[in-house]
C-alpha cells in the first residue's frame, strides 16, 4: 500500500475516533502515537507515521482477539506493549481489513472501555 493510502486511513480513522461521544484522538508526545482517549482512559493507540510498520492497536474481548488473529494471521498480531489477550495490533499496511471493519473495531473497543467508567464518568460523557 503507498504511504499516500496509508496516510489516508490513518486520518480517517483519527476523525473517526473523534467521532465518538467524549473521545478525543491526540499525538501523545511520549508515545509518539495518536492515542484514542475517553475520559483519561486509553482505547486505542495508532501510528502516527505512514510506513510499513504502521499499526492500530484496539481492545475487543479475548476470544474475539484470538479469532482474528486466525483470521487475518500475520496482519492482526497480540497487542504491542499492551495486554495481549485483550489487545490486538493491526497492520495498516494491508488492506484486507477494510476501513470499515476497522472503524468496527475501534467502536468496539471504545465501547469495552466505556462499559468501565463509573456512572458518574459515563453521565459527564452524556451531558
Amino acid at each position: 500500500m503507498k504511504d499516500s493510502v496509508m496516510q489516508q486511513r490513518i486520518e480517517t480513522f483519527k476523525a473517526f475516533g473523534e467521532t465518538l461521544k467524549g473521545a478525543k484522538v491526540y499525538f501523545r508526545e511520549d508515545w509518539e502515537v495518536f492515542y484514542f482517549d475517553l475520559q483519561g482512559k486509553m482505547f486505542g493507540m495508532m501510528s502516527d507515521q505512514a510506513s510499513q510498520d504502521a499499526i492500530i492497536t484496539l481492545k475487543n474481548l479475548p476470544e474475539k482477539n484470538e479469532e482474528l488473529r486466525e483470521i487475518y494471521a500475520g496482519i492482526v498480531i497480540p497487542g504491542y506493549y499492551t495486554n495481549k489477550n485483550h489487545w490486538n495490533s493491526i497492520k495498516l499496511a494491508s488492506d484486507e481489513l477494510p476501513d470499515e471493519a476497522i472503524k468496527q473495531l475501534i467502536e468496539t473497543s471504545y465501547r469495552l472501555v466505556y462499559q468501565k467508567l463509573t456512572k458518574k464518568q459515563k453521565a459527564e460523557i452524556e451531558e
